[in-house]
């Protein structure tokens, strides 16, 4: 819906509640994290998404089954953004 500045605001507090109540390798910062990238994705934003998907890539690693989907998700999310730098 083009609504980026207010999603990117919507996750980035989500964020700030999830690095307060969580333990710092948890999942779920991954997923804010992956969100974030993707809606800097989204405004062309290149450099800042990949920060922002590297970071939930290296969460998803360290915390996550080899096998599960969210880190073939954003390892995709993470080659995408590099094709449009």
């Amino acid at each position: 819906m083009g609504k980026y500045s207010k999603a990117l605001s919507s996750y980035e507090r989500s964020l700030e509640i999830r690095k307060i109540a969580l333990p710092p390798n948890h999942p779920d910062l991954a997923s804010s994290y992956n969100n974030i990238g993707l809606v800097y994705d989204n405004m062309g934003e290149y450099s800042k998404a990949l920060s922002f998907l590297e970071k939930a890539h290296e969460i998803d690693r360290k915390t996550l089954p080899p096998n599960h989907p969210h880190i073939a998700l954003v390892k995709r999310n993470i080659e995408d953004v590099k094709k449009k730098m």
